[in-house]
């Protein structure tokens, strides 16, 4: 997180052995200059701590949650549950269901419980979503995100541009 900033998004995983996926998405806020928090809050061991941190988040200057979790993942909805801040659910690997337990139980939320989900392991994509999100009031981080789409396009030019190369060698060999 950058030092002396109001943190706009709040990180909160179910368990530290989340970090490996999680710290994806802070490594994406770092690179827009969107200041979080990051914390370990379980819905089932510590959901006191869970429900404080979600109540609190608005008042703190927060605008989005994301909130990664596996196995039965219920954070992101009992997160949901008290803010009316997004929260985008990020679900887990972490069980012999390879994530799928935690898509599952992420996406199903009922209604009037809203969670946005990406993909299992897409914390990434969350820190995206959620700058798309702040972006929607901030014209310098609207900028970012569109230099960010024209970096990516940029690459898969390149990419292609090599593929390219390579079908013309594989031709002219013949």
């Amino acid at each position: 997180m950058q030092a002396n900033t109001t943190p706009l998004v709040g990180i909160v995983m179910g368990s530290d052995s989340d970090f490996k996926i999680m710290k994806k998405a802070a490594l994406q806020l770092d690179e827009f200059g969107i200041p979080y928090e990051m914390l370990v809050a379980s819905a089932h061991r510590s959901p006191e701590k869970a429900l404080k941190f979600s109540a609190e988040a608005a008042e703190k200057g927060m605008r989005v949650i994301i909130a990664g979790a596996g196995a039965a993942a219920h954070l992101p909805g009992v997160l949901a549950a008290k803010t009316t801040l997004p929260v985008i659910g990020v679900p887990i690997n972490a069980t012999a269901l390879n994530g799928v337990d935690a898509l599952y139980a992420i996406v199903q939320m009922p209604s009037g419980i809203p969670v946005a989900t990406v993909g299992i392991d897409g914390a990434k994509n969350a820190a995206i979503l959620a700058a798309e999100m702040l972006a929607l009031a901030d014209d310098s981080l609207q900028q970012k995100l569109v230099q960010y789409k024209e970096d990516m396009a940029a690459g898969v030019a390149q990419k292609d541009a090599k593929l390219q190369d390579a079908l013309r060698e594989m031709k002219e060999e013949k």
